[in-house]
């Protein structure tokens, strides 16, 4: 290498190199070992080294024979590389882990970057590092971490953003800032979520609450438990910050109430064992149900500025929407009746809900044929007219109600099968709300009311029961001047069954969340009866799918 000496204006000599070796070498060893990264698509220092389902998207981020650097401008990394940092460092607001991200390792470099400019390699192994992460980052948050999708049908998919474009696209535009915020659900319910998330969080981390167990209520110094349960009530909002100090028996009766109310159970005001329980309950476990809500939000597709209906399978809940817009109020919500835990569980599904059904007929699904009503019959060959029961044959014919041998063997061979002709007894009720789906599940009525009393819900056998059938009807079909709810009652009392046509289908969300978010800034928590938020926690605590 030849140098010379130069002289300049203050009269001071530097050193200049007369050609720039150095530079294009470091240049070449920052381009080599970007492309050695991108075409192994592994990169091994990283919490997940692979990022091979990532490959198209970075590929395109480094484009060329050569590929240079995204986050360095010449030796310092550039203003956006900060904002992308942070967002990785942040990942935990939305329940996720900022390790799954390399956080810590990216902002350690980035920091000791000012200080020292990295090497070569290291300026390209924190370039490639960066942009892989934040990648995995932005598609989980659009898609969750497990992608799982709540769609009906591939057909409905909506076009999966270029991650790779939208990168780079960004980092030209300088908006790298709109597109990370613009990657979460815009929904109501996941904004409200992250903010109980902090909440919880800091009540996990409260030494005192921590030491309340169900232990606790049984000490044999009276004040002792009654003072853990206030503390508790008072920390997570049911019991009020002037009732706290007091002592009034019926302060804390209404705050066990309200605490009871929230986790799914009879608000007797008693300290039952399911609620001591449900107090004994760690707040842990809540940040836990907050993350796993937050991450099956990430499932759904845009619902877009429409009205909707979403049932909460384990809130035994119904909510319906005008839009998801405002502060995620509904503007009807009711008590449902979902499948059996044990064997007859109601599948998750994001279906449109096209036409209502009333004084509907029920075409018996073959499982409950077999199982319950064929040993019935065999018992009682009088058993379908008791019923308002009938044979039902190809292309619909009516064969009757009574039945013979032969007539059961072509039951059996699934020759034939029973419908059952509205009325009381029909277990449909008065109106179904259908949305086609494989699954062969809607909403309905129902003539057993009195279940509705029960706070544990799942007795159906799989489609889905509705408090107020006549309100949820007048809702779905309320831009249509001819319904009326006079007029959807009368359809319900008619004599005849008849079909509404909805004029645009509305989106019904079949959803599962033990954690939910209220308008007024509560939270609601419920039991995992399905048990898939165990399953949930233990598929994300393994690698990323």
């Amino acid at each position: 290498m030849r140098w010379q000496r130069v002289g300049c204006s203050s009269g001071t000599l530097l050193l200049v190199s007369l050609c720039s070796p150095p530079i294009a070498e470091a240049q070449d060893t920052v381009a080599t070992t970007i492309e050695q990264l991108v075409e192994s698509a592994r990169v091994p220092w990283a919490r997940w080294p692979d990022f091979a389902p990532y490959l198209d998207a970075v590929a395109r981020v480094y484009p060329g024979p050569t590929p240079s650097p995204v986050w360095f401008d010449g030796l310092h990394l550039i203003a956006q590389s900060r904002t992308a940092v942070a967002a990785l460092l942040a990942a935990d607001t939305h329940g996720l882990d900022p390790g799954d991200y390399d956080a810590d390792l990216l902002a350690e470099w980035a920091r000791r970057s000012v200080r020292v400019p990295l090497a070569a390699v290291e300026r390209a192994h924190f370039d490639v590092l960066l942009s892989v992460n934040l990648i995995r980052l932005l598609d989980d948050l659009r898609s969750g971490r497990l992608h799982r999708a709540l769609l009906p049908s591939p057909t409905q998919i909506p076009a999966r953003l270029d991650l790779g474009v939208a990168l780079t696209e960004a980092l030209a535009g300088d908006s790298l800032p709109r597109m990370i915020a613009a990657a979460s659900p815009r929904l109501a319910q996941y904004q409200n979520l992250q903010r109980l998330l902090v909440q919880y969080r800091r009540l996990a981390n409260d030494t005192l609450l921590r030491r309340f167990t169900s232990r606790t209520l049984l000490s044999t110094t009276p004040a002792e438990p009654l003072s853990a349960v206030r503390r508790l009530l008072a920390a997570t909002g049911d019991l009020s910050p002037d009732s706290a100090a007091d002592s009034a028996a019926g302060s804390m009766v209404q705050a066990i109430r309200r605490f009871q109310s929230r986790h799914g159970l009879p608000p007797t005001g008693r300290l039952d064992p399911s609620t001591i329980a449900e107090l004994s309950t760690p707040f842990d476990h809540r940040v836990r149900q907050i993350e796993l809500a937050l991450e099956r939000l990430r499932w759904l597709p845009p619902i877009g500025p429409q009205p909707f209906v979403v049932v909460n399978v384990p809130a035994f809940q119904l909510f319906a929407f005008d839009s998801v817009g405002g502060r995620g109020a509904p503007v009807l919500s009711m008590k449902v009746i979902v499948g059996k835990a044990l064997d007859k569980r109601t599948p998750l599904l994001f279906e449109q809900m096209r036409y209502l059904e009333f004084r509907p007929t029920w075409n018996v699904p073959r499982t409950i044929l077999m199982e319950e009503i064929m040993p019935q019959l065999r018992r009682d060959p009088d058993h379908l007219r008791r019923n308002r029961m009938e044979l039902i044959g190809p292309r619909d014919r009516v064969i009757g109600s009574r039945v013979s041998a032969e007539l059961l063997d072509s039951l059996e061979r699934g020759e034939l099968r029973v419908r059952q002709r509205p009325g009381g007894e029909n277990p449909l009720g008065s109106v179904k709300f259908v949305f086609p789906n494989a699954a062969n599940v809607y909403l309905h009525a129902t003539p057993r009311t009195e279940l509705f009393a029960h706070s544990r819900r799942d007795f159906s056998h799989g489609c889905i029961r509705v408090e107020d059938p006549t309100a949820l009807a007048a809702w779905v079909l309320r831009d249509q001047p001819r319904w009326s709810r006079d007029s959807v009652i009368a359809a319900q009392k008619g004599k005849v069954t008849s079909r509404a046509m909805l004029t645009r289908p509305i989106p019904v969300v079949i959803f599962y969340t033990t954690a939910v978010a209220t308008p007024m800034g509560g939270v609601w928590f419920f039991q995992d009866i399905y048990r898939h938020d165990q399953e949930l926690d233990e598929a994300l605590r393994g690698a990323p799918l």
